[in-house]
């Protein structure tokens, strides 16, 4: 049964939401949030992935905050203590590689501000062996501290991830030698998967997440 539980950290503890139907043998996937915080949609989605057949751990990066509209969410992004996420990001790793049972290859998926850390937390656990992003991005040279293959979704009218910076991305990735995956969706602006945002696209949402999932069982399989 999904719930809320104490992700402990070096100091303390932060909360995280386990969509664990699949049961803790089933492959993990981290989940990371937009810069809106640990919402609902972030939470169905992780029902969504659960229901796929896998153990998902999605933290809380804002303290129990979340926000309602782009003036607060923007607050907490610039808000957000780095050291403190990466420790957040890779304790969800963590807490999945610790799974009885469980895999040591992890998958990992943010949303816009969740996408920077999916990239970043690669580059520390060689166990996580699949990204994806979702209209986020990271470019410099992170990109070759790492092997990983990313899928990444990305909308096709998007003033915070415009077709440079995703060109950039991909090139980046390629030039790294990283199996990468880009699918841009025509119509579609940023948070298309995201369903309380006015953006919101159901059929890209829908088709997104059917490549992630294929992604993510395809690169988890034992």
């Amino acid at each position: 049964m999904a719930r809320m539980e104490a992700l402990h950290l070096a100091d303390g503890s932060v909360q995280s939401y386990i969509a664990d139907s699949a049961g803790d043998s089933a492959p993990g996937v981290a989940v990371y949030h937009p810069w809106w915080g640990l919402n609902d949609d972030v939470k169905a989605f992780a029902d969504r992935l659960s229901d796929a057949g896998f153990y998902v751990v999605a933290p809380d990066m804002f303290d129990g905050q979340v926000a309602a509209t782009i003036e607060e969410a923007e607050k907490l992004a610039r808000s957000a203590d780095d050291d403190k996420c990466g420790e957040i990001a890779l304790a969800a790793v963590d807490r999945l590689l610790g799974l009885p049972g469980g895999s040591q290859k992890v998958g990992t998926v943010g949303f816009s501000f969740g996408a920077a850390w999916t990239v970043w937390v690669a580059t520390e656990r060689p166990q996580v062996v699949a990204s994806v992003v979702y209209y986020g991005t990271w470019v410099d040279e992170i990109l070759a501290k790492a092997t990983t293959p990313v899928m990444g979704h990305f909308a096709e009218n998007d003033p915070y991830e415009d077709a440079e910076t995703v060109d950039a991305f991909e090139k980046g990735l390629r030039d790294a030698n990283r199996a990468t995956q880009i699918h841009r969706y025509a119509g579609t602006g940023h948070w298309f998967a995201e369903p309380s945002k006015e953006a919101f696209v159901a059929e890209a949402a829908a088709l997104a997440l059917e490549r992630t999932v294929a992604f993510l069982k395809e690169q988890l399989a034992s």
